[in-house]
């Protein structure tokens, strides 16, 4: 026999093992064994059939016996049919047919067919579906089972019926049962209207919340006891009413988070170890174990369920058992956010923080404005408040990963939250503990010379309980902050040269020259001379705004004025850059520059007055002046302050403030560079102009400016204004609010006399007026009617 099954491929066998081969290799084997031995069992018997219907006569045919079961035993008669009483023909038949095998070795007393016994013997069931349906006429009449009777043609069931009129009255109870079953099922449900339903909505809720409410207190009030309640709490998660389940689910997500947010302890617990679990301990401690375990494994359960929650939202993925619309997802996503953010900026310190900032740090980069915007306040808030720097260092490995893994493809808005990290503060604002100096002990020849043997014994023990002290306190050295700090920024100014080497044309450009601006003071002095290369050449190729070229400006700057004053290095390109940018900005849109402005006249003059030369400052002052003229209050106020601090700094800036020339040549104003527009030949006409603005501080500036930028006397500024820098100016009087600062003095009104005379005095004129203009227009109309009409008599 050929095996036609089909030989398993190679790649199937390599992921089956060999026992699994092996065993099915064995069943193959005895499958053939059987079936071989099965075969030659049957053409054994069919031989021998064969030799036996030759070697004998054919017996009668007999009649097939009928069964009869109608309640009573019928005995089965057989009557064999004589020889002589058949036609030749069917004699004939019969000897013919008495040679085939399969017609004598069958059962001729049984009614099957003849290809019965060539199929498989079917089941019970397969036999009781192949028995034909009859439709049920007559009511089925109950039939009460006996023992049944065997004979020689098998086994005959007895059976006897029930009397009628028992049948007859349990039909009439089942009927009677039937019909109120039928009548309880046919009821139809009663029809709310929408108010009923809507009370009914509010009764629901209403119970819910006064669950949530009891479970929430208590938990706060016994945390240890009612650990438990937590599980029964989070299950309020899965409810299933759709009328609703959005806002229990919501209720039920916000309970949660401020429950852990209150009874989460101030450490980070740890998994037991195998030798803490088999040891023994107090039963005060094993409960503090247990409500432990309790309270990780629920928070776990918990920022679980949150993040499938944002899954679900995330890939429209709609549950079956779920009862909660697709609509219903982005409601319940942005509450599962904000309470992610909100632990995030509550328990840095506790476990699965990480987790927490793997999930919030990609939705900053989400194309919802509510859910990014969301992440960014959290994460800003996190740097602002994170004083050790863990917290900081997990987001900003995050951040990096993100920025490099979308191939540089985020919104400018990650790379921003890098302007909110403490490295700055920490380093400027040192803590108290740093500044104050550490204890120093004496040493062995200074106690030797100075102490006796009693003192040094007793030093010696002061000294150790002193050491034991400061390793127990809790606070972290300056090392290992400064650590901290160092490795962060590694990964941030990795970021930005990765952006400026590979991406300088992505949206994020902007983001990159402002962090390097903030940061640039922090960068090694190795990356001096290609940053500042890099910075010069994208100023040059004309592809930047005027905020990324003054971003390039600042960023330049910070990098010389740190570590960077030993190198030598003349910055005159930035200052020709910035001098030429001056001019883009005006009263409208670009007005809030002017603060970059200002951050950049103070690195590149206040800073490095010794290396600025007098022509390069006069310039600056005269360009500066008169773009205070076309600028807004506050951006005056900061231009003029800046100007202040320009006169007091430079001395023979009070030139400007004569018509006198002071040199040859004629200046230039449209000229791009500062060295050589002849600056000193022209003068600060536009203070005049500015002492009559509308704006009260910018007439006093101006003023004051006017009479030399005195410390002292008449003109001097008041503390208020000379002790603030020119940027905090600048914010002090902005505008955002749509608000006048200082407020404009209420005027009063007239009397009604006053005004009446007013105004009949004014009419009267204006009547002279009219009067006068018309009788003029009249006549000169009529001189040209008359000088008209003798041109014409005369043609």
């Amino acid at each position: 026999r050929k095996n036609t099954k089909r030989v398993p491929s190679f790649r199937k066998l390599l992921r089956t093992s060999q026992i699994k081969l092996d065993n099915k290799l064995k069943n193959k084997q005895y499958k053939q064994k059987s079936a071989a031995k099965k075969y030659r069992k049957e053409q054994k018997k069919l031989r021998e059939a064969v030799r036996d219907a030759i070697s004998r006569k054919p017996f009668p045919l007999e009649e097939c016996k009928k069964k009869q079961v109608a309640g009573k035993c019928e005995e089965e008669e057989e009557d064999a049919l004589p020889l002589d009483m058949m036609d030749e023909d069917d004699l004939k038949l019969m000897e013919d047919l008495a040679q085939k095998a399969s017609f004598l070795t069958r059962d001729l007393s049984s009614n099957e067919p003849v290809h019965v016994k060539k199929r498989k013997h079917e089941s019970v069931i397969e036999k009781y579906e192949k028995v034909p349906r009859r439709m049920q006429t007559e009511p089925e009449k109950e039939l009460i089972h006996l023992l049944p009777i065997k004979d020689k043609s098998g086994i005959i069931p007895q059976t006897v019926e029930k009397p009628v009129l028992n049948v007859a009255h349990e039909e009439e109870e089942g009927t009677e049962d039937m019909e109120e079953g039928e009548d309880f099922v046919e009821e139809p449900l009663p029809v709310l209207t929408a108010e009923e339903m809507a009370a009914q909505r509010r009764q629901k809720l209403q119970e819910r919340k006064m669950h949530i409410a009891a479970l929430a207190s208590a938990i706060l009030s016994e945390p240890d006891n009612n650990i438990k309640k937590l599980k029964e709490l989070r299950a309020m998660l899965m409810e299933q009413d759709p009328n609703v389940a959005v806002i229990v689910q919501k209720l039920v997500m916000v309970s949660l988070m401020e429950i852990f947010k209150d009874i989460v302890p101030s450490y980070k617990i740890r998994p037991l170890t195998e030798a803490e679990k088999a040891t023994k301990v107090k039963k005060e401690t094993q409960k503090l174990r247990e409500f432990e375990e309790g309270l990780v494994s629920q928070y776990k359960f918990y920022l679980e369920n949150l993040e499938q929650t944002i899954k679900d939202w995330k890939q429209r993925k709609l549950k079956k058992s779920n009862v909660i619309s697709l609509k219903a997802y982005k409601g319940l996503a942005e509450v599962a956010v904000k309470c992610l953010c909100e632990l995030l900026v509550a328990l840095p310190h506790f476990n699965f923080h990480n987790n927490i900032i793997v999930l919030i740090v990609p939705l900053m980069n989400d194309p919802s404005k509510m859910i990014s915007e969301l992440c960014f306040e959290a994460v800003k808030k996190l740097f602002k408040q994170d004083k050790l720097g863990y917290a900081s260092l997990g987001v900003v490995k995050v951040i990096s990963g993100l920025v490099r893994g979308r191939n540089y493809d985020v919104r400018p808005e990650v790379l921003k939250v890098f302007l909110y990290l403490r490295i700055k503060e920490v380093e400027l604002q040192k803590d108290s503990e740093d500044i104050a100096p550490k204890k120093k002990f004496m040493t062995y020849k200074e106690k030797r010379k100075n102490l006796s043997r009693m003192q040094r014994k007793w030093k010696k023990a002061e000294e150790k309980l002193e050491r034991e002290l400061l390793e127990a306190e809790a606070s972290e050295s300056k090392e290992k902050k400064l650590k901290l700090h160092t490795e962060t920024l590694n990964i941030v100014f990795l970021t930005y040269f990765r952006i400026l080497k590979k991406a300088q044309k992505s949206p994020l450009l902007p983001a990159v020259l402002e962090g390097l601006a903030k940061f640039a003071h922090l960068i090694n002095v190795e990356f001096f001379d290609d940053l500042l290369i890099v910075l010069h050449s994208l100023i040059a190729s004309g592809g930047l705004s005027y905020r990324e070229s003054l971003h390039c400006v600042l960023s330049a700057f910070h990098i010389l004025s740190g570590q960077g004053d030993v190198l030598n290095i003349d910055p005159m390109k930035f200052y020709t850059h910035l001098y030429k940018t001056l001019f883009s900005l005006h009263a409208g849109g670009t007005n809030e520059d002017i603060g970059i402005v200002l951050q950049c006249l103070d690195v590149m003059f206040t800073k490095r007055r010794k290396q600025v030369s007098q022509q390069r400052a006069l310039a600056f002052l005269k360009r500066l002046s008169t773009l205070a003229l076309h600028v807004l209050p506050n951006s005056s106020v900061g231009i003029l302050a800046t100007n202040r601090v320009f006169m007091q700094m430079f001395p023979k800036m009070d030139l400007l403030l004569d018509n006198e020339s002071q040199g040859s040549g004629v200046y230039l104003p449209e000229l791009d560079e500062p060295e050589h527009c002849n600056a000193q030949n022209t003068a600060l006409w536009e203070l005049h102009l500015l002492q009559r603005h509308y704006h009260p501080t910018v007439q006093k500036f101006a003023a004051h400016l006017i009479a030399g930028a005195p410390t002292e006397g008449s003109g001097a500024l008041s503390l208020d204004f000379s002790q603030r820098s020119a940027t905090e100016l600048f914010e002090a009087y902005c505008m955002k609010g749509m608000t006048f600062n200082p407020p404009v003095a209420s005027v009063t009104p007239r009397r009604k006399d006053t005004f009446s005379q007013t105004d009949s005095f004014v009419d009267e004129e204006l009547n002279k007026q009219l009067q006068q203009h018309i009788s003029e227009t009249v006549v000169h109309k009529s001189l040209d009617f008359a000088k008209h009409l003798k041109e014409t008599s005369l043609s």
